[in-house]
């Protein structure tokens, strides 16, 4: 297979967007979720994001990277406002509309309307889970880490209520996320369907892995 070397310098010297396309692609695959919020006013918002990342299983920990706040964020506002927030998966048949929220729509604006999805909530919880998900998480907000590079931020939460269809879930904690329909994405703008290859045994020194 024939490269392309790339450098910084070639990097830095592209237009902003593709520059952007590049460096949201050349990290590989990512989880694409919904983020649902609502503030004090009872104003709902949902909003698609490609940087959920594990933090920590004692306490179950999740985070997400969030752009700087040059313009509103009301995904971000929203969460240190109230302290808590749904992370909702996508499947095949609501990835446009996941798409849509992404568009910059005002304060006082729905995505879940603009997007025709529904806003479903379970268990008490403040905040709106999206009711055409199948694995759904509730979070608490717990810290908010600033990025000084490029003025993003880290927010970490804490999970406190998970909805998952019975056929995910196995009897050791494993998710399989093909039985919930949950898709993946490239870039910005790139979404795929996944087919699983094998799952593995505990690796660990001199013993190959087994498949299990």
């Amino acid at each position: 297979m024939i490269s392309t070397h790339l450098t910084f310098d070639d990097l830095m010297q592209w237009e902003h967007r593709k520059r952007a396309n590049f460096v949201n692609a050349i990290g590989g695959f990512k989880s694409v979720c919904l983020i649902g919020t609502k503030n004090k006013v009872r104003q709902t918002n949902l909003a698609i994001f490609n940087s959920i990342v594990h933090i920590g299983a004692n306490p179950p920990l999740i985070g997400f990277f969030i752009r700087p706040d040059s313009v509103e964020r009301h995904t971000l506002e929203n969460i240190v406002e109230t302290g808590v927030y749904t992370i909702n998966h996508i499947h095949p048949n609501i990835y446009v509309q996941a798409h849509q929220t992404s568009a910059r729509y005002p304060r006082n604006v729905s995505e879940f309307t603009k997007a025709n999805l529904t806003e479903e909530y379970l268990n008490d919880f403040f905040a709106p889970f999206v009711q055409e998900s199948t694995l759904k998480i509730g979070v608490k907000f717990k810290e908010k880490i600033d990025i000084s590079l490029n003025g993003t931020c880290l927010l970490i939460g804490e999970i406190k209520s998970a909805h998952i269809p019975k056929e995910s879930l196995t009897d050791d904690g494993f998710i399989d996320l093909e039985a919930s329909g949950t898709i993946t994405c490239s870039g910005l703008d790139s979404y795929h369907t996944t087919h699983k290859l094998a799952r593995l045994s505990y690796a660990k020194p001199d013993q190959w892995p087994s498949h299990i």
